[in-house]
């Protein structure tokens, strides 16, 4: 079994909060975690009909049985169940009190805010990082296999074709989260608003011409993606203009949290069709800004990360403010370094020498090199 990054700091945290949240995709990994992290607690699951009724009929009830010790499953589907939950914390000042794990994003974050803030450490379950598939020698050495193949941990621990499992995992997401999120009738067309969003995958967020392509409105469109976010299959970077150019660009770009969703919604099946893909950089991009999310996640760093661009089309790809100064980052598919490819740092340090920190370049191919300006770094080394 692969051992999650995340553990580490679940486990240092686990006597200072009462209560632990841990939150991401379906399947991901969540229930695994926490049954070997926890194997010592009651583990109740809120998708059990019958569990669910008696918590929602007769919390105080329900609590009394389970008032310690306990790991309470897609715990947002009882949402009177955090009041409860705070006033029994409150009055024990038991850390490591519950564990509360759910998959709905939105509902489980609004909950906790509402009834548990300051209560609660909140930690985000994402599928593999790279430094996770490397601990078992899991990750390929191709970034072409490794983007088509994506990073949930049924790929890897039950050998599923990524086809079939993207396949099967989308019809289950459709039909069964998007149903409980939004009161959605063409679940046909909420599908194809999934796939044109993955036809923009890298760019920036123009969310009328997404609407109207789509033949939706703009405000069901908004609603969509804020679904999409919640259930962790999208994010989006913001810009970072803030002590730049007043011209930079205030637009998102969209992203997705697992390129080998993004592949199957593409119609791309495998490598070597990726090969001469003309999405393929913008897929390397996507990767990229992933993995840097994942392993902030994982390692529960909280750094912030953005993008640059003006609006003469100078861009650079990431942005990590740290202090009074930035870490930049340029994202090239290419396995061959070439000058130009370090343009856009060499222009963003012209424009704010004092503010630049390091400037690295992360390419597709497989060698790190510390150059008198610049860190060149693969792929797999981050």
């Amino acid at each position: 079994m692969i051992v999650r990054q995340i553990q580490r700091v679940i486990a240092q945290l686990q006597n200072k909060f009462p209560v632990l949240a841990i939150t991401g995709p379906r399947q991901s990994g969540k229930t695994t975690l926490i049954k070997n992290l926890f194997s010592d607690y009651i583990y109740i699951s809120l998708e059990d009909p019958d569990i669910r009724s008696f918590a929602e009929t007769d919390p105080v009830a329900f609590l009394e049985i389970y008032n310690s010790q306990v790991i309470f499953d897609e715990v947002q589907r009882v949402p009177s169940l955090f009041s409860y939950i705070q006033t029994r914390v409150d009055a024990s000042g038991q850390m490591g009190q519950y564990i509360l794990s759910g998959s709905q994003n939105f509902q489980l974050l609004h909950q906790i805010t509402q009834s548990l803030a300051g209560r609660v450490a909140l930690f985000k379950l994402s599928p593999f990082d790279f430094r996770e598939l490397e601990s078992e020698k899991l990750l390929p050495e191709s970034y072409l296999a490794t983007i088509v193949h994506g990073f949930y941990p049924a790929i890897f621990d039950r050998h599923i074709p990524p086809t079939i499992f993207y396949a099967n995992y989308l019809q289950t997401y459709v039909e069964r989260d998007v149903v409980e999120l939004i009161n959605i009738r063409e679940l046909r067309l909420f599908r194809t608003f999934l796939t044109l969003c993955a036809a923009r995958a890298g760019q920036l967020l123009n969310l009328n011409a997404l609407a109207t392509e789509c033949g939706v409105t703009q405000p069901t469109a908004r609603a969509w993606l804020t679904v999409l976010e919640s259930s962790y299959l999208v994010f989006l970077l913001s810009p970072y203009y803030r002590n730049l150019n007043k011209r930079a660009i205030k637009t998102p770009k969209l992203y997705f949290y697992d390129t080998g969703l993004l592949c199957y919604l593409l119609g791309i099946r495998d490598s070597d069709v990726l090969l001469t893909h003309p999405a393929k950089g913008a897929l390397f991009e996507n990767l990229i800004i992933a993995e840097k999310l994942k392993q902030n996640y994982h390692l529960y760093t909280h750094d912030e990360y953005y993008f640059w661009r003006d609006s003469n089309g100078n861009e650079v790809d990431l942005i990590n403010p740290r202090g009074a100064k930035f870490d930049i980052f340029e994202i090239k598919s290419t396995q061959t370094i070439m000058a130009e490819h370090f343009r856009g740092l060499a222009y963003l340090k012209k424009i704010a020498p004092e503010a630049v920190g390091t400037r690295t370049l992360i390419y597709g191919g497989l060698e790190n090199q510390q150059r008198s300006e610049y860190l060149v770094q693969s792929w797999r080394s981050m």
